[in-house]
This record gives structure tokens, C-alpha cells and sequence, in this order.
């Protein structure tokens, strides 16, 4: 036999398994109830429509959609995009390009290979998306976590922990925030905020990456969902979203907006990678745009999942148990859920919560500074609303079987806005 252990470079070990695909893994076939995964509710698909795009498309466009395509994407569908774009209120300039990935999650590993060296500096939110501190991770950079409370990142603590990195003599490459509809937490930064942002990112000459899969789906009035994008005015921000909740993410297609020369650098690194996005995918998604396929989508998952988020709410308001806590959602597909003791762990409560049928997300994954063992991320928009009440009603008989009586408790808020 083969030692293949012997023959692996170091950064083998660096691949983590994400979580959520190992739970995906897990749940499938089996009945449970799905708190975990981000996954569309399958009935906001449009699968007449592009069952009917696919057949106009390989039909009438086939010699090029069939083909191999530049590796920016097909410039046709490129320009529909920028057009896309804007009309959703995201500021494209002049020496912006943009360029197609194979799902945002391609996009995140193509921006840690090309800005991040070993031992650089990035800062992310904490909580953060996890996938993206995966895609990071394998650079091995320093990660700093900055909390954030209802109105997104503390740009003041930000600033310190700027500060404190600099005269280290630390080289920070970039900050990544997911400012509407934060994914895991669910809320979205302030105007004041995002201004802020852009302010120190200016003072200290950073770059912003802005992950956006989730603004299409803000449920409350009198929230602001400016893009950082369209606020700045010095090409700072690298824009990345995703079609993969507002169209199917069986199309794996992404897309990243940046000056043309940061573009054209990870270009080439998406060159090795995979040479181009799939064209056929391609064409698809720039007729469902063309057709108003996208947009009819997006409104039919929104009303559907308000009403799945308002049912999660009210789950929460009903059986969890007392002392836990949670920001309310304004957009996005979660809620965070924090334990309102330190001795429970979310992830070995797992097993105990498949045993009984529902399966979660652990949140101690998407904090970069090892925290969040009592927190975890809850699904609504796949489950049916009556599953997602029985469901959060399961995990609360099970929290409240491990809540030590005769320990003090500390208020999760604690860890979240500190």
C-alpha cells in the first residue's frame, strides 16, 4: 500500500471539512429536520423557465455556449451582469472590471491565493462566514476578529485593532465583511458604519472585500443597503456575489467587481484553477436576467422566506429557553442563537439533536478567535415553517435538559458585542 500521508504537502492538512457539508452529508435521506445548510426552498427554482432558456440556449447559441469561453467569463454575459449590477444599485466604474467565477466560494479561495502571503494579516467580523475563513486559512495568515452588534461591525474597535496590528508591525492585506444580511448573524451595518469603514480603510490604506450573496433579501423597511461599493470613491472595495440564492446554486455561478488590475491578477490565478466558469452555465444565467427570470425569483424567495424567518422568531419567542438570545435578522437566511451559559457546547449537543431529528450548524465555527461554543446558526429558508417550529422546539427541550441550574450564567451578549 501506498503511504499517501508521507507524499502530501503540509498544506494538506490545512483543508478543512466545512460543517455544513459534513452535516449535509449526514442528513441526506434521512428524515430530519434541516436547520443547518443555506439551501434555497427548492420551490423558488424556476425550472420551467430554464428548462426552457437551457433548450432556447444550446439550440440557438450552442457553438459558443457548448465551447470554451475567456477565462474572465463570456464577455457578453459580463456586460449583462454590469448592467444587473447597477440596476441593484451597485456602483461599477470606468477602471472596474469584473470577472465570472465557479460560485463565490471559488472567488474567496482566488482572493486568499493572490493577496495573502503566510504570516500576513487579514481582519474579519466576528462571527464571519466560515467558508471564507477556510478559503483564508489555507494562505496561513493572522486572522483578527472584530465584533459586531445589530448595526454590523464595530468600526471603533476596528480602528484600535488597526492600530494595535500596525505597531506590531503587522502587514494587513485586507478586511472581509458581509455588511447587509450577515451570514451568520443576520444583521446589517449602518450608513454611519459603512462610512466609517471606508474612512479607515483610507487613513490606513486597506482594501475592503465586500461578500453581498444576501442584500436581495432584506425583509424590513428603513434598513440601508448601500453597497460599500457604490460609497467608495478610491477603488478600495472588491464587490463578490453570487447567483446561487437568487437564481440555483446547482449553476455555480459568481462574480467578483474590482479595479481592472487586481482583477486581471486573479484572472490569471483562475486560469490554473479551471481555465473558465462553465460557459453553457453562462449563457443560462445572462438569458434569465435578459427575461426577467432573476428578478421574478428574487421576489417569490422573499416573501417566502419572510414568512419562514417570522415563524423562526416566533419559535424562538415561544420555546427557547430563558437567557437565550438572538439578533433579529432584517435580511439573509439565519438566525445566531446564543446559549445563555458557557458550559453548553453546541457541538456536542450535535449528535444528541440528530438523535432526536434536527440538525444545526455549531456557531463556534465562524469565529476566528476560537469563541462561540455556546452559539449556533439556524436555517429558515429551506424547512417548511411547521418543520421549523417543531424544529426549534426539539433543540429547545434538548438545551434545556444541559442548562446547569447551580452555576451563574453568563449573558451571551457578552461574547457577541465586546
Amino acid at each position: 500500500m501506498v503511504k499517501y500521508e508521507k507524499l502530501l504537502a503540509d498544506r494538506a492538512e490545512l483543508f478543512r471539512a466545512s460543517e455544513v457539508r459534513e452535516l449535509l452529508k449526514l442528513t441526506e435521506g434521512k428524515k430530519i429536520i434541516s436547520l443547518a445548510g443555506g439551501l434555497p426552498d427548492p420551490r423558488v427554482f424556476p425550472k420551467e423557465e430554464l428548462a426552457e432558456i437551457a433548450r432556447d440556449v444550446i439550440l440557438n447559441a450552442g457553438d459558443k455556449a457548448l465551447q470554451y469561453s475567456p477565462t474572465a467569463g463570456v464577455t457578453e454575459f459580463r456586460k449583462t451582469l454590469i448592467e444587473f449590477m447597477r440596476s441593484k444599485g451597485v456602483k461599477v466604474n470606468d477602471d472596474d472590471s469584473i470577472l465570472v467565477t465557479s460560485g463565490s466560494q471559488q472567488a474567496l479561495d482566488l482572493l486568499s491565493r493572490t493577496f495573502i502571503q503566510k504570516d500576513d494579516e487579514i481582519i474579519v467580523e466576528l462571527p464571519t462566514y466560515l467558508a471564507a475563513l477556510n478559503a483564508f486559512r489555507l494562505s496561513k495568515p493572522g486572522i483578527t476578529g472584530i465584533p459586531i452588534d445589530e448595526y454590523g461591525m464595530k468600526t471603533d474597535i476596528l480602528e484600535e485593532e488597526i492600530k494595535r496590528l500596525i505597531w506590531l508591525g503587522r502587514k494587513i492585506k485586507f478586511i472581509y465583511t458581509i455588511p447587509v444580511a450577515h451570514n451568520p448573524a443576520g444583521v446589517t451595518m449602518s450608513l454611519e458604519r459603512k462610512k466609517h469603514l471606508l474612512e479607515i480603510a483610507s487613513k490606513y490604506d486597506l482594501v475592503i472585500i465586500e461578500d453581498d450573496p444576501y442584500s436581495f433579501f432584506v425583509y424590513d423597511e428603513n434598513v440601508d443597503v448601500t453597497p460599500l461599493k457604490t460609497l467608495d470613491k478610491e477603488g478600495r472595495v472588491i464587490y463578490m456575489s453570487t447567483f446561487s440564492k437568487i437564481l440555483a446554486p446547482g449553476l455555480r455561478i459568481g462574480w467578483i467587481i474590482g479595479n481592472k488590475y487586481v482583477i486581471d491578477v486573479i484572472e490569471r490565478a483562475k486560469q490554473t484553477a479551471d481555465l473558465h466558469t462553465a460557459t453553457l452555465t453562462q449563457f443560462i444565467a445572462m438569458e434569465a436576467i435578459r427575461k426577467g427570470v432573476v428578478n421574478k425569483t428574487i421576489e417569490k424567495a422573499k416573501k417566502l422566506y419572510k414568512v419562514k424567518r417570522d415563524a423562526m422568531l416566533e419559535a424562538l419567542d415561544e420555546y427557547m429557553v430563558e437567557g437565550a438570545w438572538w439578533p433579529k435578522p432584517v435580511g439573509g437566511l439565519f438566525v445566531m442563537v446564543f446559549l445563555p451559559s458557557y458550559d453548553i457546547d453546541t457541538k456536542k449537543l450535535l449528535p444528541e439533536a440528530l438523535e432526536a431529528g434536527v440538525a444545526y450548524v455549531p456557531g463556534s465555527s465562524f469565529f476566528a478567535n476560537g469563541a462561540g461554543w455556546n452559539t449556533m446558526r439556524l436555517n429558515f429558508s429551506f424547512p417548511k415553517p411547521e418543520e421549523i417550529r417543531e424544529g426549534i422546539r426539539i433543540l429547545s427541550e434538548i438545551i434545556k435538559k444541559h442548562i446547569p441550574k447551580e452555576k451563574k450564567r453568563i449573558m451571551p451578549e457578552h461574547m457577541f458585542y465586546s
